[in-house]
């Protein structure tokens, strides 16, 4: 249960005039380019078996702005080129944590276009908001507003692949509180043919976001491959009209899956759902168009944040519980049973939908957790009699 305010991230589209999308594509660059060079000093003194750290980092921020080929970071505020040393200093945490990959270098035309202000680059009055080095506020669109009072503490400026401009205004929202508690729970079954069916024996259809655009993207991405490789005008349009059609696509994902997760999480108080392995499912080429489009990840990311803000509880279950083979009326555990078999019947006389059986048994297992704490991932065993969780040595920090 939260203590305190959620802290909120309000995002919104808005138009820069042309001399506020100079100035921010410059600070996007700036962002990147020190970004860029943080990264290389500290892979360079790693290897020298030094350690180098943020404020370490930031006084390396401090000569560059002083050298001539590195003067025009002086051009650009201050603040994100600092955010974006921390943000660098967050990414080796998480590496020597072992929750992230090593960090990599941002690419000029690959990497995601943005600028993190704090409240000393920016201006919030009267609904208007103005960043630093700018004299006119941001034509921000207020497609919802801002809980009553709320000071945003940073602000983010984003332009994606499609060139849409973005601010995203971080706030606390005294509004998210825990929901009454309810003894509901259900079990959730995801699936390439249904987006997921439930315990309850509903079944919710995968909407194949992409299948509706899959004629004009195929079009579209013809006529980028005939364009002239390089950065020409003419690759630029082309790869423009391209990012459009995925982002229109990705919007009506998104839109669904926070409809969907708000909708579980608001009518159930435990919610069990399987721990895919969403990369090795999807290198199947048959079900791998169907398995993108239902956005696993992205269903599972909503739903446990939205979960943690209200006060429910989210349980996966281990990817090799045997839940499509148990039956959820006797608990017997089938033979082996091929991906195309949709209805089998237990020795007990039950017949069983596939899915509906899974959520059942998911549901079931989840529950265990939480009346008995007994665990639902099955006993392995590594070769050499060794057990199943690897004992790693820490690595030191750079």
């Amino acid at each position: 249960m939260p203590t305190t305010c959620v802290k909120r991230a309000f995002k919104y589209r808005f138009h820069p005039t042309a001399a506020q999308a100079a100035e921010l594509s410059r600070t996007f660059g700036c962002v990147r380019k020190v970004y860029n060079l943080a990264l290389a000093a500290r892979t360079e003194a790693w290897a020298r078996q030094e350690r180098v750290n943020y404020n370490q980092t930031s006084a390396m921020l401090t000569a560059w702005k002083k050298t001539e080929e590195l003067a025009f970071l002086n051009d650009v505020s201050s603040v994100p080129l600092q955010q974006t040393l921390r943000h660098l200093q967050a990414a080796f945490t998480g590496f020597f944590a072992r929750r992230a990959k090593y960090p990599r270098f941002k690419s000029r035309k690959k990497s995601h276009k943005s600028a993190e202000y704090t409240t000393s680059g920016f201006r919030f009055r009267d609904g208007k908001l103005t960043v630093a080095k700018m004299a006119e506020p941001l034509a921000i669109v207020w497609s919802r507003s801002l809980p009553e009072g709320a000071t945003p503490s940073t602000v983010t400026v984003s332009q994606d692949s499609a060139g849409r401009w973005f601010v995203s205004l971080l706030c606390e929202d005294p509004s998210v509180k825990p929901l009454a508690a309810t003894d509901t729970a259900v079990g959730v079954d995801a699936g390439p043919d249904h987006l997921l069916t439930l315990s309850t024996g509903e079944r919710i259809a995968n909407p194949r976001h992409e299948r509706r655009d899959r004629v004009r993207l195929a079009r579209a991405q013809r006529e980028l491959s005939r364009k002239a490789q390089g950065d020409g005008a003419n690759r630029r349009r082309a790869r423009r009209r391209v990012a459009k059609i995925h982002a229109k696509i990705a919007d009506r994902r998104r839109d669904g899956l926070h409809k969907l997760t708000t909708r579980l999480v608001r009518e159930n108080q435990t919610i069990v759902i399987e721990d895919l392995s969403v990369r090795n499912t999807a290198g199947n080429r048959s079900p791998a168009r169907a398995i993108g489009d239902a956005a696993w990840s992205q269903f599972r990311s909503l739903l446990e944040y939205k979960a943690a803000w209200y006060g429910r509880e989210v349980i996966a279950v281990d990817r090799f519980f045997p839940s499509s083979r148990l039956c959820s009326a006797c608990g017997t555990l089938a033979d082996g049973m091929p991906p195309n078999v949709r209805t089998w019947t237990c020795g007990c006389g039950t017949t069983h939908d596939r899915d509906v059986n899974t959520a059942r048994t998911l549901l079931a297992a989840g529950l265990a957790v939480t009346v008995c704490g007994a665990g639902v991932r099955p006993q392995r065993s590594t070769p050499g009699g060794q057990s199943a969780t690897k004992q790693e040595t820490p690595r030191r920090e750079p």
